[in-house]
C-alpha cells in the first residue's frame, strides 16, 4: 500500500461514508511476511457494508518485500526497536515510525482504525518484546501503531481479535460513530450553542458509560460562553472520547432504560408499563439482549413523542442491521 493509494480524507462537504483505517492483511491482502493474509470475516465481510475501509500495510509500504524475513520487537518494551528476526542488523524502526507519522496526517479524516494484533508494526498492545539475547522481555506496541495513536489520541482504535468480544465490538463501533459526529461538529465550526447541543444529544449515552462522566462533561459544557470555545472544545472532545472508552455495564444500561421510561409514565397504561419494566429486568438478569427493551421503547416513543428523548441518540445511534446490542 503506497501513499498514493490512500484517498484524501473526508470533508464536511465530501463523502458521507465513514472511513476506517484497516491493516491490509485483515481484508485478505497477501501482504504478510510469509506472503499470506489474515482475512477477518467480521472486518472484511460485515463492517465493509457500513464503512469505507482503507487498507494499509506499513511493512510493505516501507519497501519490505512479500515474502520477507520476519521482524520482531527488541529492547526496552516502552521504546522497542523493530529488527530482523534472523538478521538483527536489519532495523526498520525509524522507517516504520516515519511512515506512521506520515499516515497519521494523511488519514486524519478517518473515524477509527482496526489493527492486526501481535504485529511488531501494527499491534495495538501486548506485542511480544524480546531482549538482545532473544529472551522474552515484556510486551509493547507496534512501531507504526504507536505513531498512529500518538498523533491521533481521540481516534477509536481496536485490534481484530478483541472485536470477537461482543462488548468490546459494540464499544468500538459506538466510539467510531460518536467520533464521526465530533469530527463533523468541529468541521462545521464549533460554537457554544453547538457544543451544548452535542452534549445534550449524548447525555443518555454518557450515562450508560458512567454518571460521573456525564457530570464532569456537564460541568465543562456549563463553561461554554465564558471561556474561549476552541480551548473548551478541545478539552471536552478529549474527555468525551475517554469517557466512551469505559465499557457500559448491564447495570448502567438498566439505569438509562428506567430513566428513559420515566418520560413515558404519563402515556403508558398499566399493562404497557408492566411489560416495559419486565423486559428491562429480563435484560438486567441476562435473559434477553439489550435490543429487546430498546426496540419496545422505540415503539412507545414513536407513538408518544417526547422532545427531550427526540434529541437523544441513545436509542437510535446504531445502524440498522449491524447486529449490535444483540448479545446477552
Amino acid at each position: 500500500m503506497t501513499d498514493a493509494s490512500i484517498p484524501p480524507p473526508n470533508t464536511a462537504e465530501g463523502s458521507t461514508a465513514i472511513r476506517l483505517g484497516v491493516s491490509a492483511c485483515l481484508l485478505g491482502q497477501a501482504v504478510r511476511f510469509d506472503a499470506g493474509h489474515k482475512h477477518d470475516r467480521f472486518v472484511a465481510d460485515i463492517l465493509s457494508d457500513y464503512f469505507e475501509l482503507l487498507p494499509v500495510c506499513p511493512e510493505v509500504a516501507i519497501g519490505l518485500g512479500t515474502p520477507r524475513p520476519p521482524i520482531r520487537l527488541v529492547g526496552d518494551p516502552s521504546d522497542p526497536h523493530a529488527v530482523g528476526t534472523r538478521d538483527p542488523g536489519v532495523d526498520v524502526t525509524d522507517a516504520l515510525a516515519e511512515y506512521g507519522h506520515t499516515m497519521a496526517r494523511r488519514l486524519e479524516g478517518i473515524s477509527g482504525y482496526i489493527l492486526k494484533s501481535k504485529s511488531p508494526s501494527c499491534g495495538m498492545e501486548r506485542v511480544k518484546v524480546y531482549s538482545e539475547s532473544g529472551m522474552p522481555a515484556g510486551q509493547g506496541t507496534g512501531i507504526y501503531a504507536a505513531e498512529i495513536m500518538r498523533h491521533n489520541p481521540l481516534l477509536p482504535v481496536e485490534e481484530e481479535g478483541r472485536l470477537n468480544d461482543p462488548v468490546l465490538r459494540e464499544n468500538f463501533i459506538e466510539r467510531v460513530y460518536a467520533y464521526r459526529r465530533w469530527q463533523e461538529l468541529m468541521a462545521e465550526g464549533v460554537t457554544a450553542e453547538s457544543l451544548v447541543g452535542f452534549h445534550t444529544r449524548h447525555k443518555l449515552i454518557l450515562m450508560a458509560h458512567g454518571k460521573e462522566h456525564l457530570r464532569e462533561l456537564g460541568r465543562m459544557v456549563a463553561r461554554a460562553g465564558s471561556e474561549p470555545i476552541e480551548r473548551l472544545a478541545e478539552a471536552y472532545g478529549a474527555r468525551f472520547m475517554a469517557a466512551l472508552r469505559h465499557k457500559a455495564t448491564r447495570r448502567q444500561h438498566t439505569d438509562v432504560l428506567f430513566h428513559a421510561l420515566g418520560y413515558l409514565k404519563r402515556h403508558l397504561d398499566a399493562d404497557d408499563k408492566a411489560e416495559m419494566v419486565e423486559l428491562i429486568h429480563e435484560y438486567r438478569q441476562g435473559r434477553v439482549p439489550l435490543i429487546v427493551p430498546v426496540t419496545l421503547m422505540r415503539h412507545h416513543f414513536r407513538r408518544h413523542p417526547e422532545p427531550y428523548m427526540d434529541r437523544q441518540l441513545y436509542l437510535t445511534w446504531q445502524p440498522a442491521g449491524l447486529s449490535l446490542w444483540n448479545h446477552i
